[in-house]
């Protein structure tokens, strides 16, 4: 263990989740246990301490990358973005230092009292030792609100047999599902293919009618919508899709998969397509399972204190050296990439200042959480709708470019973590 006697030896910080979150805690540490300013700072007058810490980052993904998850409505709409919003690991220059290392695999068990984490990976079993662990697992999302795919090569070919699908559909896409997922689904799809008719259905009367925001941004995003030409039904719940091949007087109308689908709606009515997606979300939080029951809330969230550490009122040992950020802590606000960046900032700042009291005997001044009021920003084609506390309703070209510029959100946040920027020369 590091001490102020022994300054050359290593922390190990395990970082669990290689996303928004996951990506900025080990990023900002690394900026940190280098004596440089961190890269989320905004203090000009930031300098950095000048003192380093030697630290060995460890990051455990399923994934064989780093995946724009805010941009899956785009990347099934278009082959192009889905190729540029997956970058793996081993090619983003941020990540190529001796001092941080990116492991395939899934955690399998966790002894928090010992501080060994036992990850499973196709080539066999590794038993990790750490000082510290954060937890940026994130929530399970079902397709297609996020790829089924682990690695980059079958992720490209989902994305390629969904868009053959959508250029073929002779008689229509149908989008399954209004909240914020399956309306930008929609949205992308009409902007990218304007001769396909796309239809949008949602058992509620109101869109977005699982997220607690104002009645005014659903009901804009519903106008933005028919504006755009997208048949949009509320308040129709489909109860049954049956799937049936093309007879031989259809062949050749270019459906890709030779297939048509019937929707029985609840209202009675029924519509055929050529091509469904659900976008009914679903969605559990990923907190390891092995945790004791106590560390999570009863829908499974990690609780996390507003310094992210682990609740210390829990049975979890060692639950200070332990954090969570991003979506699988329950925090307040809605569930955004952005403050799952923020909170990943936050949990390096205070293991720094844990390490630096460690080594260098300094007092420790942690950073804490503010509570969160519920905003969103929803890309629908070449506009956007965004509702904040603090801006209030907002919408057009303006908005869109202000939260998404043209790629939904990728290149804002690769350059507000530098992914693309290596690591300064010792």
């Amino acid at each position: 263990m590091p001490s102020f006697d022994e300054p050359q030896t290593p922390f190990k910080v395990l970082i669990l989740g290689g996303s928004y979150a996951g990506l900025a805690a080990a990023l900002n540490l690394m900026d940190l246990c280098h004596g440089r300013r961190n890269r989320f700072s905004i203090d000009e007058a930031d300098k950095g301490t000048g003192r380093k810490i030697p630290v060995q980052v460890t990051i455990v993904d399923p994934r064989d990358g780093y995946y724009h998850l805010i941009g899956q409505p785009l990347a099934l709409s278009s082959q192009k973005f889905a190729e540029t919003f997956w970058v793996k690991y081993a090619d983003i220059p941020a990540l190529q230092t001796p001092n941080i290392r990116c492991v395939q695999g899934s955690i399998s068990s966790l002894d928090c009292g010992s501080k060994t984490a036992t990850i499973t990976t196709a080539k066999g079993t590794i038993h990790e030792p750490y000082d510290y662990l954060i937890t940026c697992t994130g929530l399970r999302r079902e397709y297609p609100s996020a790829p089924r795919s682990l690695t980059r090569e079958k992720y490209l070919a989902e994305t390629a047999e969904n868009l053959a699908n959508v250029r073929d559909a002779s008689r229509g896409v149908v989008v399954i599902g209004g909240g914020a997922v399956g309306i930008e689904i929609a949205a992308e799809l009409k902007m990218l293919h304007p001769d396909i008719a796309i239809t949008l259905i949602h058992s509620r009367a109101a869109l977005l009618s699982s997220e607690s925001l104002p009645a005014e941004f659903a009901a804009k995003t519903l106008e933005v919508l028919r504006a755009s030409n997208i048949n949009t039904l509320l308040g129709a719940r489909v109860t049954s899709i049956s799937e049936e091949p093309y007879n031989e007087t259809q062949k050749g109308t270019g459906n890709g998969n030779g297939k048509e689908y019937t929707l029985t709606l609840s209202t009675g009515s029924t519509l055929t397509t050529s091509h469904v997606i659900n976008a009914v979300s679903r969605f559990t939080p990923t907190a390891p399972s092995f945790l004791p029951a106590d560390v999570c809330d009863e829908q499974g969230y990690i609780r996390v204190q507003p310094t992210l550490e682990f609740p210390a009122d829990s049975s979890i040992p060692n639950a200070g050296d332990h954090y969570a950020a991003g979506d699988v802590a329950r925090w307040s606000g809605i569930k955004r990439a952005g403050a799952a960046m923020h909170q990943g900032h936050y949990a390096a700042r205070n293991i720094h200042q844990k390490m630096m009291q460690r080594v260098y005997g300094t007092v420790p001044e942690f950073v804490s959480l503010a509570e969160v009021e519920p905003g969103m920003g929803l890309a629908l084609g070449k506009t956007a709708v965004g509702y904040f506390p603090g801006m209030g309703l907002s919408e057009g070209e303006e908005t869109r470019e202000l939260f998404f510029q043209g790629d939904l959100g990728f290149m804002i946040c690769y350059k507000w973590m530098q992914l693309g920027t290596p690591m300064p020369t010792e």
